[in-house]
């Protein structure tokens, strides 16, 4: 089963010491003011970049443990997984959510969240 935005909200809200913010028809996720996950619908800059390549469906951002690991995602990726010259240097991925099953989600939006919580609170989560 593929992944909607209501799954994202779920597992999202689901972790410690998270909110969502709306903007308009656009949702983000933080952990202490600190975005993780968010909405990301392409920008005209994005198609021109990407030209036949661009995904039509919707597109989730995620924050990555560094590039090592946003490379490693964008090798593996096949049709999940993408960025955009916007993201070049960044660490953070986009991700096709009509491409991703539940399962990979989850530990996306988790590591995620990790990455950007506060040490102390990914610790009490991971039980460290």
């Amino acid at each position: 089963m593929m992944a909607s935005w209501d799954d994202v909200r779920r597992l999202a809200l689901a972790l410690p010491e998270t909110a969502e913010k709306v903007d308009g028809d656009f949702s983000q996720w933080k952990v202490k003011d600190k975005l993780f996950v968010w909405m990301r619908p392409l920008r005209k800059s994005d198609y021109d970049a990407l030209g036949d390549e661009a995904p039509t469906g919707p597109i989730l951002g995620a924050r990555t443990d560094g590039l090592a690991a946003k490379e490693a995602l964008l090798a593996d990726g096949g049709a999940v997984y993408f960025t955009t010259p916007h993201f070049n240097g960044y660490p953070a991925i986009l991700v096709q959510l009509d491409n991703i099953d539940l399962s990979e989600l989850e530990e996306l939006v988790t590591e995620a969240w990790a990455v950007r919580a506060p040490k102390r609170v990914a610790d009490a989560y991971f039980g460290r």
